[in-house]
Order: C-alpha cells, then structure tokens, then sequence
C-alpha cells in the first residue's frame, strides 16, 4: 500500500505517547488519519531542508477531529 499525508497542528495522546495527527489518501483515495510518534532520517540526508518541511503544517479538518476524540486531544 501507497499513501500521501501531510502534517497537521493537531497532537494527540495515544497510549501515552505523545503524537501528531498527519492526514492524507492512499493511491486509491482513501481517506486516513495517521499518529506520528517519532520521525527518522537516514544519516547522510539533508537534515536542514527536511527540519525545515516538517515545519510546515496544516489546521487537521473535520474529519480528523472526529476520528481522534476531544479526550485525546493535548
């Protein structure tokens, strides 16, 4: 499976780890709401650009808010 997500403001608490709610479709449009923990690069990447892009975050829709209840919400 392929998916594309893109990075939101909103950060949940799930099994007591702290994680950020990243959004996105898999390449047959389905829809998806993913927790990120932790994040890794490869030694020997471009870590300015990358620090950079990641950055860069969107307001998580509707859709997320729902899916990710206000209790779990930091």
């Amino acid at each position: 499976m392929k998916m594309t997500i893109e990075s939101t403001t909103q950060m949940v608490t799930a099994d007591g780890i702290q994680c950020r709610v990243w959004e996105g479709q898999t390449e047959r449009g389905v829809k998806v709401s993913v927790l990120v923990p932790r994040i890794a690069v490869k030694i020997g990447q471009d870590m300015k650009q990358f620090e950079s892009e990641l950055q860069e975050q969107r307001a998580p829709s509707i859709e997320s808010q729902e899916v990710f209840p206000l209790r779990m919400i930091l």
